[in-house]
């Protein structure tokens, strides 16, 4: 599997380092114990399609929202990750 990243092109996978799933967030300040469990602990298992946050540390070191389809492993898309030190390179 290759990645084209945003900023260094197309790349072998051995640059990257899955970070799992992006759909989750963080929960505000002051959130349930409940809350915090499900956002640490609790993933969905997809077969197709989703969202995962990939760090690109053999390269430009920029954190990475992938969507692939974990059946097929297509990628479809990569963007810079928001919120995190990728967000600032393109800003």
């Amino acid at each position: 599997m290759r990645i084209t990243c945003p900023f260094c092109g197309e790349r072998e996978l051995g640059e990257f380092t899955y970070l799992g799933d992006a759909k989750p967030v963080r929960p505000v300040a002051g959130a349930s114990e409940d809350e915090v469990f499900d956002y640490v602990y609790l993933r969905d298992n997809v077969a197709g399609v989703m969202s995962e946050n990939w760090y690109h540390g053999g390269g430009c070191r920029a954190w990475l929202k992938v969507t692939r389809n974990t059946l097929t492993h297509e990628i479809s898309a990569v963007e810079p990750a928001a919120g995190a030190g990728a967000a600032k390179v393109g800003a």
